[in-house]
């Protein structure tokens, strides 16, 4: 579910991070169970005695990577730096499924989110220093994949024209159809506040807003859904009711290693496309310089009429005269001194 990746005795996932304190850190220092920042605080990146934490690439013990995909990494004070793969695994085990379980809230549609989540991670590997070098790169990767979800360009694809099966239940069904029915803009912040548990400033500096304009998307938000659902719920049941919409269906994500791989294939694609389109733009410039005329060439001026020329007549039958001078033309030698010294007369 958003905010959490901790599964609860009961089947649903809670939507909220831990508290401060727990795990390597809360609030936007470092990332929290399933990719969510903490309840409503927001904590410093430093340790108990005022040193600043490392990168969280290297806040990871190589145990970590053993654990459930729900589990909070433990901070490393020593021992070897992760490789970056080994960090990328783990992020991804960390984020993912609370990841797809939030991109599924903002779509509707359990395909798109898990293609959302996939093409964030792997935008991630892409630009894994920087990421790596993050304060949140949970919060990195959760921005690349709502962005990617609520794109607009989705529309135009022939595999999404059409609507998924509803949820079974009616009050999931009747939850998510409200969801839908809000604007892009106030569906991420709802779920960034109501269901991942970001802080206003934290939403309104993801959604791009200010702080006055995300507190009015949020109460917009919640005036329509409570009047679309036939039982309104507070903030709280609320924020219940979106984990247990967001954790009905499969959520299941890929490996990290196939998003990996597949991150790298689609940057060799794109590298060769790329190589390819410029070596034709080098070859037809080269052949436009090579065939393009190296001086002025002024036009051929039209035509005119010219008057009082009379029109050539049409040659006429001969007469014997030109006849027979014809004739002695044709018989004639074609080369000879005849033909270079004219005869007198």
């Amino acid at each position: 579910m958003p905010g959490d990746g901790h599964e609860s005795e009961h089947g649903s996932v809670p939507v909220r991070g831990p508290e401060p304190g727990a795990g390597a850190g809360s609030g936007r220092g470092a990332p929290s169970s399933g990719g969510a920042e903490s309840g409503r605080g927001r904590s410093s990146r430093t340790g108990g005695r005022g040193r600043r934490r490392p990168s969280w690439a290297r806040a990871l013990r190589p145990s970590g990577l053993n654990r459930a995909p729900g589990a909070v990494p433990a901070a490393r004070q020593a021992g070897p730096y992760l490789t970056p793969a080994q960090a990328f695994d783990a992020l991804y085990a960390y984020c993912a499924p609370a990841l797809v379980r939030q991109a599924y809230l903002l779509t509707g549609r359990r395909d798109l989110a898990h293609e959302s989540v996939e093409r964030a991670f792997q935008r991630a590997w892409d630009h894994w220093p920087e990421v790596a070098r993050d304060p949140d790169p949970a919060g990195w990767v959760r921005a690349a994949a709502h962005d990617w979800a609520l794109s607009p360009w989705h529309r135009l694809r022939r595999r999404y024209r059409h609507p998924e099966p509803p949820p079974p239940d009616d009050h999931d069904r009747a939850l998510l159809d409200a969801l839908l029915s809000l604007p892009p803009p106030y569906r991420r912040t709802l779920v960034l506040y109501d269901g991942v548990g970001l802080d206003l400033p934290d939403t309104a500096a993801e959604t791009e807003a200010s702080t006055r304009a995300a507190a009015g998307r949020l109460l917009y938000a919640r005036e329509v859904l409570a009047e679309r659902l036939p039982e309104p719920a507070g903030p709280g049941e609320l924020h219940d009711r979106l984990a247990e919409l967001a954790s009905s269906g499969r959520t299941r994500a890929a490996e990290p290693a196939a998003v990996r791989v597949g991150g790298e294939r689609r940057a060799r694609l794109w590298t060769r496309t790329a190589a390819a389109v410029t070596v034709v733009l080098i070859g037809s410039t080269a052949m436009t310089l090579h065939t393009a005329p190296t001086h002025y060439v002024p036009p051929v001026p039209p035509g005119e009429t010219v008057r009082g020329v009379p029109p050539r007549a049409a040659p006429g039958p001969l007469s014997d005269d030109q006849r027979e001078l014809r004739d002695r033309l044709r018989e004639a030698l074609l080369d000879g001194p005849e033909r270079l010294t004219p005869e007198a007369r």
